[in-house]
């Protein structure tokens, strides 16, 4: 007997919820670890990373999960725009390699906080390595990883204009972003101050560029959530075909 076939819809709006409850960890564990103190202040630095050891961990490890189920979402998303629009696959892979390859850089600078982290738990504190490792992190959760996440949008915002397989708002939400994410790429290496806006890595760069991503992310997994939406085009039926074909 064979299996139904998951229902592709309904699995990127659970995808996206699920993206929501490892952010809200994220962000609670975030708030209890206060901020981060000057780079340069060694002792400071390394006193910090060792009150907030647990709370790194915490976070990479729903980070993690976090990225396994955005590979869900991207690949839910790319097949929903393959049934309905063949003819757009090739810029739906591209959606989907960028977003691939964006869940790597942010797991290498998961693994380079983590580092940080693991070298105060039973070792001999190394300031430079902290700072060294903080750095790289900085980097790849900013504005590399902004360069990719405006790239996905980008193309998400053309792929939902030309298939309709989301809501048309959900399109314009996601070309906003890719603006926001392509400014911050280009501003975000200001310093490494913890209280300046622009510094890299810093709050600058989780509101004008991871947030107004996560926000797309969680509205489209809210409008697909139900199941299929009255009038959505799917390959094989004559709709279907005719916008493959237009």
């Amino acid at each position: 007997m064979s299996h139904r076939t998951p229902d592709v819809r309904r699995w990127v709006g659970v995808s996206a919820l699920a993206v929501a409850v490892f952010l809200a960890i994220e962000s609670i564990t975030k708030l209890t670890a206060g901020d981060r103190p000057e780079l340069d202040d060694s002792a400071a630095l390394i006193e910090y990373t060792q009150s907030t050891a647990v709370q790194t961990i915490i976070v990479i490890l729903a980070d993690t999960f976090l990225m396994a189920f955005l590979i869900v979402f991207l690949g839910a998303f790319r097949q929903l725009v393959n049934k309905a629009r063949p003819d757009l696959e090739w810029i739906a892979d591209i959606m989907f390699g960028a977003g691939l390859v964006f869940i790597a850089v942010t797991l290498v600078g998961d693994a380079m906080d983590g580092g940080a982290a693991l070298d105060v738990i039973g070792l001999t504190p190394d300031a430079s390595s902290i700072r060294a490792l903080t750095e790289g992190h900085s980097i790849m959760f900013g504005s590399t990883g902004a360069v990719l996440l405006a790239l996905v949008s980008a193309t998400a915002g053309y792929l939902t204009y030309a298939s309709h397989v989301v809501p048309r708002w959900t399109g314009i939400l996601a070309v906003v972003t890719a603006l926001s994410n392509l400014a911050w790429a280009v501003v975000g290496f200001n310093g490494t101050s913890p209280n300046s806006f622009f510094a890299v890595g810093g709050f600058g760069n989780a509101i004008l560029a991871i947030f107004p991503w996560l926000v797309w992310v969680l509205c489209v997994g809210f409008t697909t959530v139900r199941g299929a939406r009255p009038g959505t085009t799917r390959a094989g039926t004559a709709e279907g075909q005719a916008a493959a074909t237009a």
